[in-house]
């Protein structure tokens, strides 16, 4: 369907966790930057053209109009809190069968928060496992002229999430982080689902630089208006630990 230039997911990024008392707290907040390419479709309202996106990366570049993904990670002992706010806008043009000319674009807005528990704690690798909230805000607009078809459609739902993330050190200064989650189960969206593989490099005590691919999906259905969208590709990072 549409793609997004970038999208701060569920994943703080950083090395070997700092040392700390049970009763300290640390965190970090991270910007991201995501080329992802996008397919999917959207069908406005029940019985109407679906439009159908497939972009690669170098297509999807030229269709952002605007973006704005931050995430936040915090700890106290094995209690673990997460945040992240992600934005994004873009427009592309299309076809819907039997080649009819198409347009369209996608807003989305998206707060996740989530808590869990750290349940391993090693010198080399830590295991957090997190239940939470991811809410959407889905604006889609799509414009078929030669059908008479010019529509806005304007969801917003929530998304139960469980989630887990994994942060192993290779070396001293470098480090690998996973992350996966996956929520909907039909009470907002029918699914969703993200994945996350970052390499990070320690650039100074609390700066960390990292290079990866995500993978985010989303199924939404309800009341004759769709949206079904996968957006993959590599993600940047920067990461301040405080």
């Amino acid at each position: 369907m549409f793609r997004s230039l970038a999208f701060a997911g569920a994943i703080a990024l950083a090395g070997p966790a700092a040392a700390q008392t049970a009763s300290q707290w640390t965190g970090q907040a991270t910007a991201y930057v995501w080329g992802a390419g996008v397919g999917g479709d959207v069908t406005p309202f029940s019985g109407a053209p679906t439009v159908s996106f497939d972009r690669s990366l170098s297509e999807v570049l030229k269709d952002s109009d605007e973006f704005l993904f931050l995430s936040g990670f915090a700890r106290r002992g094995n209690l673990v809190l997460f945040a992240d706010l992600s934005y994004s806008s873009s427009s592309r043009s299309g076809l819907v069968p039997p080649g009819i000319p198409a347009s369209g674009k996608l807003s989305q807005r998206s707060m996740t928060l989530a808590a869990g528990k750290r349940v391993v704690n090693e010198t080399t690798q830590t295991v957090d496992v997190m239940a939470g909230l991811r809410a959407w805000r889905v604006e889609g607009e799509v414009s078929v002229p030669l059908a008479g078809v010019s529509v806005s459609p304007t969801k917003s739902f929530v998304d139960p999430i469980i989630a887990a993330r994994t942060n192993i050190t290779l070396a001293p200064r470098w480090s690998v982080i996973g992350y996966a989650d996956v929520g909907g189960f039909g009470a907002g969206s029918d699914l969703t689902y993200q994945v996350v593989v970052t390499a990070n490099f320690q650039a100074t005590e609390n700066l960390f630089l990292s290079a990866g691919f995500r993978q985010l999906y989303l199924d939404y259905d309800s009341g004759g208006t769709a949206f079904n969208v996968t957006m993959a590709g590599p993600v940047l990072g920067a990461t301040w630990r405080f």
